[in-house]
């Protein structure tokens, strides 16, 4: 299966750094573009491989309200 994201990124110090919007922590960053993009993706991997062993029963979530 194939999902698309929005890759945000900038240049600081040279350096191509970026996040997926839609999923948050995943972070990178690449000397060039396409290395940012081609780092992003093994993150996402990563971050997504690691969930499937968390154990769905121990995770909680609650609505939190941040006043900005």
């Amino acid at each position: 299966m194939r999902k698309r994201f929005t890759l945000e990124y900038w240049v600081d110090e040279g350096w191509y750094v970026g996040k997926l919007k839609e999923v948050p922590g995943v972070f990178s960053q690449g000397e060039t573009l396409e290395e940012l993009e081609e780092n992003i993706k093994e993150v996402y991997q990563l971050m997504m491989a690691e969930e499937d062993f968390l154990p769905s029963e121990k995770v909680f979530k609650k609505e939190l309200e941040i006043q900005v």
